[in-house]
């Protein structure tokens, strides 16, 4: 019996899984156990392929019976990253290669002429090696560009099987890849420069980057809230290394990468998306959008289209920055630390409140609408900002392009003085730290009182005000909340609109 290092991921870590491998004496049969999928099994005939093109006997024509087993036994199996482990193990099993295998982790797909085809979460299968201690790790050649930071351990980007068996025997060496630790390049905006009619809102959606402020843009259609939220995207200065890393490892498993990330993802669902989809789940818990989300965006287009699950959902990773999926077996924690930007219209049609053209819908179809987003989910937004129609000489004049390397230099500042102050942006504060950082004068709170008697604000709202106002102070790098910052904090939060 031989044995090869594999694994499987839980959630965002993955856990070793042993790939043994024993021949007996009998009726061929060549069979696979340990809760192995579909993907896994249809494995046999790819293996075997992959195994003949390289010129070895392969598992379907051997005349004996082949056991594969995949421990722990208890852990349910998929995917097709075990292809490479269990081809070397049938390969070193029936003597056809002399190779050490002990202390090395295997993961990738075969192709049927024996190629080493790119895989999801490499950086993940590392990351787990290099806590286990082991000392080498062969990975996809595709998948090097996104593990190549990582120092301390061994890896091998591996072409194709025939070559990984020559090197494991001492017959042709693969070079290790090199550490170099990644460079932070800053993109050229796309939008924010070239937004036209629209300069008003500008400074609101700075105030969002800066303060990772959760904001609702409502207004009638083709007004701009879709470009405002991406323009908020060009705005995000570069992640750090540390949430370079834990980003890059949420979208290794689950998305599509190259390399490590450090933009800031944007993620915007369609409305018709699942409640799994979005918040994540399924038969085998997998994360959703607003873990793909983590450290970047969620923008929500059509708010209201959105199912009331769905809606509903995102109130706990709102508060918590974190999602918990709870199963009969299991419990698993997602990261889910994003900015919500959400787009609406105010009525079924579109045109309720518009100044020129008539709203055909009724009073009871345009509350039956905003009704579907609850008070509770609106009164977590932080900001929010009506967009008017724009007059058309405002979208035909050229206007002067804004040197968006020192917008979002002074956004960058903004976020190092909350990071160094709090250890958290503004929009994480809790009610505790907001007591403890945030610190207004007398005239400042009597002014604050009246203000929230007037608008019957709840006390969440008035503490999101406050985190507003610290964020301006930031912006304009200021010690001290002035009752300047606190006035405009308070018209970033005027909704009458779902009031009436």
């Amino acid at each position: 019996m031989v044995k090869v290092l594999a694994g499987e991921i839980v959630g965002l870590e993955a856990i070793p899984v042993e790939v043994e491998v024993g021949i007996l004496s009998g009726l061929h049969s060549f069979t696979i156990v340990g809760l192995a999928d579909k993907a896994i099994n249809e494995a046999k005939e790819r293996i075997s392929l992959a195994i003949k093109s390289i010129g070895a006997k392969p598992p379907l024509h051997f005349s004996k019976k082949i056991i594969v087993n995949l421990a722990p036994a208890d852990l349910k199996k998929e995917g097709t990253i075990y292809d490479l482990s269990i081809a070397l193990g049938f390969l070193k099993a029936s003597k056809q290669i002399n190779a050490f295998l002990e202390d090395k982790l295997f993961i990738g797909e075969l192709s049927l002429k024996g190629e080493v085809r790119k895989i999801k979460g490499a950086l993940c299968y590392v990351l787990m090696a290099k806590k286990l201690n082991i000392k080498e790790v062969y990975i996809p050649k595709d998948n090097e560009k996104e593990v190549k930071f990582i120092d301390g351990i061994d890896i091998y980007p591996v072409k194709n099987l025939k070559e990984l068996i020559e090197h494991l025997e001492g017959k042709f060496k693969i070079e290790k890849l090199i550490p170099q630790k990644p460079e932070i390049i800053w993109e050229e905006d796309k939008i924010f420069s070239y937004l036209k009619g629209l300069e008003f809102f500008k400074k609101i959606i700075q105030i969002v980057a800066a303060g990772g402020h959760h904001v609702l843009f409502f207004g009638p259609p083709g007004t701009g809230k879709s470009l405002l939220a991406q323009a908020i995207n060009d705005l995000l200065p570069p992640l750090d290394f540390e949430d370079a890393i834990e980003t890059t490892l949420i979208h290794s498993i689950y998305g599509d990468i190259d390399e490590v990330l450090f933009k800031p993802p944007f993620r915007s669902p369609h409305h018709s998306s699942s409640e799994v989809a979005i918040l994540g789940g399924g038969q085998k818990v997998k994360a959703g959008e607003i873990t793909l989300a983590h450290n970047g965006i969620l923008f929500l287009d059509e708010l209201p289209e959105f199912s009331r699950k769905v809606i509903e959902g995102l109130r706990e990773p709102l508060e918590n920055g974190e999602i918990v999926i709870s199963r009969a077996k299991e419990k698993i924690k997602f990261p889910a630390k994003f900015t919500l930007v959400g787009a609406m219209n105010p009525c079924p049609c579109g045109w309720y409140g518009d100044s020129e053209k008539e709203c055909k819908c009724t009073v009871s179809e345009i509350r039956r609408y905003q009704k579907k987003i609850s008070g509770p989910l609106i009164d977590r937004f932080d900001i929010f900002v009506n967009v008017p129609r724009i007059e058309p000489e405002k979208i035909l004049e050229s206007s002067k392009r804004e040197n968006i390397f020192e917008i979002r230099e002074k956004i960058k500042k903004a976020r190092e003085i909350q990071i160094k102050r709090q250890g958290k942006l503004n929009r994480d504060l809790n009610f505790k730290e907001i007591e403890k950082f945030i610190n207004i004068n007398k005239e400042m709170k009597e002014f604050l009182k009246l203000a929230a008697e007037k608008l019957k604000l709840s006390p969440r709202a008035i503490h999101k005000i406050l985190k507003i106002s610290r964020t301006l102070a930031d912006f304009e790098q200021k010690e001290n909340i002035e009752l300047l910052h606190l006035q405009e904090a308070i018209q970033y939060r005027q909704s009458e609109f779902f009031e009436s």
